[in-house]
């Protein structure tokens, strides 16, 4: 072994940063533009998040319509939410990517978008029977300037947008919408079972048909994605459902207790017992 005075200790050589050179002019520029990008991210990020979860609620209370004597109210009641954040979440989303490329953001924000898409579909279709187009969803997302002489400074969710003197948009790609849709599809089969539940069984006929057309439609597009082609795979288990609620309906309608025909559809153990039992005694 060497001994403690053979061995040399090295030293770093500590040089002196020279802030003027161009160099780290440079560099120093770079990270105050990726310090804010991150800071922007995060920010789109916490939206987004915010977005989910009003959009779930709005969804979880547009479910209450079905069998609801006051679903006109319910259904009023999903607007005013739906257009609140719309308002509020969607419009600082909208300028937070003012004069940005919304694709380097895009994964920041997707899963707000999507759920907000699966949102308002759900209502469009629960209040006109139809499919919103992604041209009305852009164009409800895109927020032109505010009017000074009628805007309200003192309210603090709106003071920030009255500074804003052009129009700002959260850009909608054609294939978010179209993951949105395919979400939506599981909350038609949900609709489906609960209606059955409430002693509609028309309703489940008119969704099997409207699944159909949107199943048929995202077959002409191929392999697009991977998250769409699993996607797919949802839409077909919930399309597979709702037409085996209508097949039940149809053609063992007459056979099973119109009470009990909604937890047949469930698939329970204990409802396939007891509609045993009701076909024994009788």
């Amino acid at each position: 072994m060497a001994s403690p005075e053979g061995k040399q200790v090295r030293k770093r050589k500590t040089t002196d940063v020279d802030e003027d050179s161009l160099v780290i002019r440079a560099f120093r520029e770079f990270q105050v533009q990726l310090d804010k990008r991150h800071d922007k991210y995060e920010r789109l990020v916490k939206l987004s998040r915010d977005v989910t979860i009003e959009s779930k609620r709005t969804i979880f209370m547009l479910h209450r319509v079905t069998g609801n004597e006051d679903s006109e109210s319910l259904l009023s009641q999903s607007h005013e939410k739906l257009n609140n954040i719309k308002l509020i979440k969607m419009m600082k989303i909208s300028e937070e990517l003012e004069g940005e490329d919304p694709y380097q953001f895009l994964r920041a924000y997707s899963p707000g978008l999507q759920e907000f898409i699966e949102a308002v579909t759900f209502y469009h279709y629960l209040h006109s029977g139809s499919l919103v187009s992604l041209q009305q969803i852009q164009d409800d997302l895109t927020f032109a300037p505010p009017d000074p002489a009628t805007a309200q400074v003192s309210d603090p969710l709106t003071a920030p947008n009255v500074r804003r003197e052009v129009t700002v948009r959260v850009h909608v790609p054609p294939l978010e919408y179209m993951l949105g849709v395919a979400d939506l599809t599981g909350e038609l089969m949900r609709l489906t079972i609960n209606s059955v539940g409430a002693g509609d069984l028309q309703l489940p006929f008119k969704v099997c048909a409207f699944m159909r057309r949107i199943h048929d439609a995202f077959l002409s597009y191929g392999n697009v994605s991977r998250e769409l082609n699993r996607k797919m795979s949802t839409l077909r288990q919930s399309l597979h459902k709702v037409e085996n609620a209508c097949y039940t309906i149809q053609v063992r309608g007459s056979e099973i207790p119109k009470h009990l025909i909604a937890d047949v559809l469930s698939g329970t153990s204990e409802c396939r017992s007891r509609f045993q039992d009701e076909a024994c005694d009788e």
